[in-house]
């Protein structure tokens, strides 16, 4: 075993390895040993449930005391790891509302075309759905908080006027959304062009409804 960090201001027991590392991996830097370990095993073809906290504090050059005053366990760990893969999220302005909209759309552009070309993420997110407990945890942590700015870009889109105030704000923002998960997820092959998010807020918000005198579109 490799020497065992030790928290600021507490005295731990030390253990020296063979061949120890130079120093000992704290805080961020012990984060990133941790991440980057189980992304090691993981693109070593290990599967998740074969992925044992003892196997990543080995790989990563720590103990496994190091791992749990981070995480509780081996689900929070991994939604993590995910999020340290994928896509960064965006950033938005948190005062805007269909700008701030097409922001989020398009970073779910971007994870789709991630998952697209990433055997690690496509395999990972394969696993992870036969893993309730990781699911959940991912659900809870990641896809929720994306839900729920997405929702409030939808409000401040309705209260500058850019959005009809008498609908459902729910459903507004799933009919935003629909059509770029259906793209990322449940079509695979799709095309998922830089302007998607563009050309969804647009054909959304000046409606389905043909305009008088205007002519068939072509099919494309």
């Amino acid at each position: 075993m490799q020497v065992e960090a030790q928290e600021q201001g507490q005295n731990h027991s030390v253990r020296q390895d063979p061949e120890p590392r130079r120093g000992r991996p704290r805080s961020a830097a012990a984060e990133r040993a941790i991440l980057d370990a189980v992304v090691q095993l993981l693109e070593a073809g290990e599967p998740l449930a074969g992925v044992s906290i003892e196997r990543i504090a080995r790989t990563a050059g720590v103990g496994k005391a190091t791992i749990y005053r981070r995480w509780s366990g081996k689900e929070e760990l991994f939604v993590d790891v995910l999020r340290d893969i994928e896509p960064p999220e965006p950033t938005v302005s948190g005062t805007a509302g269909l700008d701030d909209l097409r922001l989020l759309l398009d970073s779910l552009r971007r994870r789709g075309l991630a998952q697209r070309s990433s055997v690690l993420l496509h395999n990972v997110f394969a696993q992870m759905k036969s893993h309730p407990k990781l699911w959940s945890a991912y659900q809870c942590t990641v896809i929720a908080p994306r839900r729920a700015a997405m929702l409030a870009a939808v409000r401040r889109a309705v209260d500058a006027g850019e959005l009809r105030g008498d609908l459902d704000v729910e459903l507004v923002n799933d009919l935003f959304l629909g059509p770029m998960l259906v793209r990322t997820i449940h079509r695979p092959e799709a095309p998922l062009p830089e302007d998607l998010a563009d050309r969804i807020i647009r054909t959304l918000t000046e409606g389905l409804a043909p305009r008088p005198g205007s002519a068939p579109a072509a099919d494309g």
